[in-house]
């Protein structure tokens, strides 16, 4: 499947509105090694990386949401919210 990372970016966006809404930056780039994407997630001090599967990257364009990133955006949302409380 052809895209860009653009495209992928802008999907993540459109499928989890929460990274946006909490005023979370998102950085991505693709590892050849590792044959996955690597995903950055930036709020202040805090940051998150985490790896996106090839496969996971062509579903989610297909519009299909990927558990394991949707459980990742949650986890960081919640520790983002603990901290600043």
């Amino acid at each position: 499947m052809g895209y860009t990372m653009v495209a992928l970016k802008d999907k993540i966006m459109e499928m989890y509105p929460e990274i946006e809404k909490h005023a979370i930056s998102v950085g991505l780039e693709f590892s050849e090694e590792k044959n996955a994407y690597i995903v950055h997630f930036k709020k202040r001090h805090h940051e998150l990386t985490t790896h996106l599967e090839k496969k996971d990257a062509d579903e989610c364009m297909d519009g299909i949401k990927c558990v394991y990133l949707g459980v990742q955006i949650g986890q960081l949302i919640k520790n983002f919210e603990e901290q600043e409380k």
